[in-house]
C-alpha cells in the first residue's frame, strides 16, 4: 500500500468514489483480485438484511422439503 494522501492509503484494485466535499460515497472493488473478501462482504450484507425475517423450525423445513405433514 502506498500513501495517497494523509490518512488514506491505496489498495490495488480498490477505488473510491469521492464526493466534492472529498466524502468517500462509493467503491470499487476490482472483481478478479478481491473476489473472496467481495463474496464475503455480500454474503454478510444479505444476512443482515434477512435478519428480521421470520425463522423457521428444522422440523418445519423439513416437512416442506420431504413433503412430510
Amino acid at each position: 500500500m502506498e500513501k495517497l494522501f494523509e490518512g488514506v492509503k491505496v489498495v490495488k484494485g480498490i477505488k473510491f468514489v469521492i464526493d466534492d466535499k472529498g466524502q468517500k460515497k462509493a467503491v470499487l472493488i476490482d472483481i478478479k483480485k478481491h473476489r473472496e473478501i467481495w463474496e464475503d462482504f455480500y454474503d454478510t450484507l444479505l444476512v443482515k438484511e434477512r435478519e428480521s425475517e421470520p425463522r423457521e423450525s428444522l422440523k418445519e423445513v423439513k416437512r416442506k422439503v420431504l413433503g412430510r405433514s
